[in-house]
């Protein structure tokens, strides 16, 4: 199998994909024709169906496994894939692990990192609470370890959620080391819970999209919702407290514009905006980096509002 990241313009396609997504459209001259996106698991690619109702051209639907005949062309300055033939595949013609993105760090060794940091936790309440998420609900334990952290801005992939929160929990502890200030358990706290609303905000791959509740209340309130109902279940837990780590929750994206209910007024909430818009703006670095093609140039970005050059190897 060739996969998507090695696809090169003028490569023949003939092998099988995941149709990630279908839609119908038209063009100017109207004439119908598909926009698919194809997807593997090392990325996607757009794929163009310019004659839908050909006889080589099977239907199909978004998340079928489609065995692709075609060639990769560029159109203004990206690859897609000129789809003269679809096939769909039955069970068994596929490995769906082949396709699906996942974490290129192992998921035991870091959700067994994760545990460490909780049994460390000093305050007891603190401590029953991550236990009643992390360590208890197997239900939410198994989520957790398979969300991503988005559809596609960062850390979308199988085990990106527990990825970036590991990461998030890491930068938080290196600022309690520096700022001695910092409530550090309830920092730590807040790291960990701070994305635990995106196991119900978007649907575990290969659909990996926005769930009704994900639409309608986003990942922010829904994970101050989870807590809420987890702290009525701790008898004595101080309701400052609660409302401490709940304020670090909802302010975790700083500012309005970018989904916050509230702003931070509170030092753990300052550094847990700044932790989270650190591991995700690198880790949006990291990928354009690394499906980039050249070192040269890479054109205007528009979440960092800049031309961006790939890295040099020196």
């Amino acid at each position: 199998m060739k996969y998507v990241k090695d696809l090169k313009e003028g490569d023949r396609v003939s092998d099988i994909y995941l149709c990630k997504h279908k839609q119908s459209a038209v063009t100017k001259n109207g004439k119908a024709y598909e926009n698919v996106i194809l997807q593997d698991k090392t990325g996607t690619m757009d794929a163009k169906v310019w004659e839908p109702n050909s006889a080589g051209i099977e239907e199909f639907e978004a998340l079928d496994y489609i065995e692709v005949c075609g060639e990769v062309n560029s159109f203004m300055g990206a690859l897609q894939v000129n789809v003269k033939r679809v096939r769909v595949c039955r069970e068994g013609e596929y490995d769906p692990a082949n396709y699906l993105p996942v974490s290129h760090k192992n998921v035991e060794e870091m959700y067994g990192e994760l545990l460490g940091y909780i049994e460390r936790i000093e305050n007891p309440y603190l401590k029953k609470l991550l236990e009643a998420f992390f360590v208890k609900d197997e239900n939410f334990i198994r989520i957790f370890r398979k969300s991503s952290a988005a559809k596609t801005m960062h850390h979308g992939f199988v085990g990106g959620l527990l990825e970036h929160t590991l990461s998030v929990t890491k930068l938080c502890e290196y600022l309690c080391g520096v700022y001695p200030l910092l409530k550090k358990d309830l920092l730590l706290t807040a790291a960990m819970f701070h994305d635990i609303g995106k196991t119900r905000e978007i649907s575990l791959f290969p659909e990996n999209d926005y769930t009704d509740d994900g639409q309608l209340l986003g990942h922010i309130v829904m994970g101050c919702e989870m807590i809420g109902e987890k702290i009525a279940d701790i008898e004595g837990f101080p309701p400052v407290l609660a409302s401490e780590l709940k304020h670090c929750i909802l302010t975790h994206h700083g500012e309005y514009e970018y989904g916050s209910p509230k702003k931070p007024a509170l030092f753990e909430a300052v550094a847990l905006n700044m932790a989270d818009n650190t591991d995700a703006k690198l880790e949006m670095m990291n990928e354009i980096f690394s499906a980039a093609t050249d070192t040269g140039w890479l054109g205007y970005n528009r979440v960092f509002e800049s031309n961006l050059r790939g890295t040099r190897l020196e």
